[in-house]
């Protein structure tokens, strides 16, 4: 299977302090990565390098094995990105939200109409189509915000704490979108605080800390290399190398 997406020794200062230090990872196609690592760890400010909102002070980002400076308009339109803070309308329904967010990718006329019908039907959120969203629930503002992620069918999906604040049923039917999401061949990038969501659904783990890779692999290989030292599920895994719970 091809990488994706290739990350060669980036990094990120901020006057003088380094974020992040000189990382490299590869995202395979169709892979779920869960990206971990505790507040201040350099995660957001990864991401926010890989979707182009922040620019690398070095290093380089491969995309389908093309630099993205190179494309960075068609890099865009196979990004999807799911913020951990809401980012959708209070007076558009949810309708007339992901048709927005859908219309800003080029899309028009019928294939408009039917991608926003389908990316509400996805979450779940179709026959809530015409109400706002000041009247849902939690768990039905982060479909929603998924939705609006989802529309244009990306490539490459990022989702920074997807579950934080909602309860456990919405919890497990956003998981089941993303698991979807996954054998439909999108390629997904996943943060949680919530270590039980992450060994559900990832197949291959990054832990950072201090702006610096601490391990990564397969999920079950590392739990296994860490097994002798007492850390048998990924939490214990994550306290062991940060000395962190990671909802501290």
């Amino acid at each position: 299977m091809k990488n994706l997406l290739e990350v060669h020794q980036l990094s990120k200062c901020f006057g003088d302090k380094a974020v992040v230090k000189d990382i490299s990872f590869s995202i395979k196609s169709g892979e779920i990565l869960g990206f971990l690592g505790p507040n201040g760890a350099g995660k957001s400010t990864t991401l926010h390098m890989i979707t182009t909102l922040l620019d690398p002070t070095a290093g380089r980002i491969i995309f389908e094995e093309q630099p993205v400076a190179d494309y960075n308009y068609d890099y865009k339109r196979a990004l999807g990105l799911v913020p951990q803070d809401i980012a959708v309308f209070s007076d558009l329904t949810a309708y007339e939200n992901v048709k927005f967010f859908c219309s800003l990718y080029g899309i028009k006329g019928t294939a408009l109409k039917e991608a926003t019908k389908t990316a509400l039907d996805y979450v779940g959120l179709l026959e809530h189509k015409n109400e706002y969203p000041n009247t849902f629930s939690g768990g039905m503002k982060r479909r929603l915000n998924i939705a609006c992620s989802i529309v244009h069918k990306p490539k490459l999906l990022i989702m920074d704490e997807p579950t934080v604040g909602i309860d456990p049923q919405s919890r497990n039917k956003i998981l089941e979108v993303v698991k979807k999401l996954c054998e439909e061949g999108t390629t997904i990038i996943y943060t949680s605080h919530y270590m039980e969501e992450v060994e559900a659904i990832c197949s291959r783990v990054i832990i950072l800390d201090h702006g610096e890779i601490l391990d990564e692999g397969p999920l079950e290989d590392i739990k296994a290399k860490y097994l002798p030292y007492g850390a048998d599920n990924l939490e214990a895994i994550f306290l062991h190398l940060t000395g962190t719970a990671l909802r501290d």
